[in-house]
């Protein structure tokens, strides 16, 4: 980092602190979990190599459509962020990759960032387009859509930004693009609906053909927004055609937030293994919509039963299952590290409550159709308190104890917001 750091002693001072009451905690669940013939170093081990990509733009203040509030001390630029988010992943030690948005994240030397991420100890996951926003300078608009727009003119140019993503994560190391449009349409009649995704699906297949041979792309779908009588890939099951139609490289990614309230998300993750379909994600939670909150903060049942199918999927060698996970969430209220920093270990939390379950047990609940034991089976695991698993997995990896705790004690935060003047246009957070 070219300013401040938080430093080895001060990680070793805030841990040493913690020491003794983790190495307490860790042993009296070691013994409950024994009983249960669960081996507490193998989950730590588990905990310890799980990871979850960072949004560039996560480590900037968020927003709504009404107003956005920029914080103090939040990313100018590119360089900035991977500072944050090379802070987030010294503490956590559950966030060893980064996920870019272009242009957002437009550089002159991708090389020389690469380069840049490795200092930090951090690689590149999936690069995502964006063909939602005009930009300076741009021939055409995408105000009526882009993959889908009725002028080919607008749709060649939106391919060519979606192949030049390909490029561009193919000097990273990237080996995944994903694709998240906002075609739609405002009042019945403005678009025909089926040839609207018929020109999706054809702009997808030049997209698609553009591919490395180790790549894969992952379709993200919205039930709504900023479209709101239809949009063009709003549900799984559009999702899932549009892959099965281009090919094997295709896969879906599932944002938390992008589904009709009350939806059963695990099922639709179910579905999706059950084809060999299933992307990725976006983890994010939510209360209303896509209100893209901090992951676990409203649903942390919700999200260990998507562990649930995830781990199901993984024991049972399911086909294709190699799922990329990322956070995708708007910080406006909070400091985004900290949310970020909060976000990774919940997710952490409810991968190992869903290692933990009893599979034996709750496979003889459901053949004897024992419907209270089956579900009893899960909030067991659902209700064990794993924190000091997770604390051991961050500190053995050399990360903190208390992650937050130790960044707050660091002032951080005050000495960014020192050496980061603001500066208008930042391309940190989203609205």
């Amino acid at each position: 980092m070219t300013g401040f750091f938080i430093s080895e002693d001060l990680l070793q001072s805030e841990n040493a602190a913690r020491r003794s009451v983790l190495d307490e905690d860790f042993a009296a669940l070691s013994r409950a979990l024994a009983r249960r013939g669960i081996d507490s170093e193998t989950l730590t081990r588990s905990v310890m190599a799980f990871g979850v990509a960072i949004p560039t733009w996560g480590v900037g203040t968020g927003g709504t459509r009404f107003a956005r509030f920029p914080g103090p001390g939040e990313p100018r630029h590119l360089f900035d962020k991977l500072e944050d988010c090379a802070t987030i992943h010294r503490l956590s030690r559950a966030t060893p990759t980064l996920s870019p948005h272009f242009p957002w994240d437009t550089t002159s030397d991708y090389a020389a960032l690469r380069d840049v991420a490795a200092g930090y100890g951090l690689a590149f996951d999936a690069v995502n387009s964006n063909t939602f926003q005009d930009q300076p300078n741009q021939a055409h608009s995408y105000k009526f859509g882009s993959l889908s727009h009725v002028d080919g003119a607008v749709r060649a140019q939106a391919i060519a930004h979606n192949i030049d993503c390909i490029t561009i994560g193919r000097q990273l190391g990237s080996e995944a693009l994903t694709v998240w449009i906002a075609d739609g349409s405002n009042f019945a009649g403005q678009s025909n609906l089926t040839q609207a995704f018929d020109r999706y699906l054809e702009s997808m297949a030049e997209i698609y053909a553009a591919l490395p041979g180790d790549w894969r792309v992952f379709l993200e779908h919205k039930l709504y927004e900023p479209a709101f009588y239809s949009t063009v890939v709003s549900d799984w099951g559009t999702s899932l055609a549009a892959a099965q139609e281009l090919g094997p490289k295709a896969q879906c990614l599932v944002d938390l937030g992008h589904h009709a309230p009350n939806v059963n998300i695990e099922q639709i993750v179910a579905r999706l293994i059950r084809f060999g379909k299933l992307g990725g994600f976006h983890f994010n939670d939510s209360k209303y919509g896509d209100d893209d909150l901090d992951a676990g903060s409203i649903e942390p049942f919700r999200l260990f039963l998507v562990f649930n199918e995830l781990i199901d999927a993984e024991l049972r060698g399911a086909k294709n299952f190699a799922p990329a996970y990322m956070l995708d969430q708007s910080h406006n209220v909070t400091d985004p590290i900290e949310s970020l920093l909060q976000s990774a270990i919940e997710l952490q939390r409810a991968y190992a409550q869903a290692l933990i379950v009893d599979r034996a047990g709750l496979a003889v609940a459901q053949a004897a159709n024992d419907a209270l034991g089956a579900h009893l089976e899960l909030k067991r695991a659902f209700t064990t308190d794993v924190s000091p698993i997770l604390a051991m997995a961050r500190l053995r990896a050399g990360g903190a104890i208390a992650p937050i705790e130790t960044y707050r004690a660091s002032n951080y935060r005050k000495h960014k917001t020192s050496e980061r003047p603001p500066v208008a246009g930042t391309s940190a957070g989203i609205v």
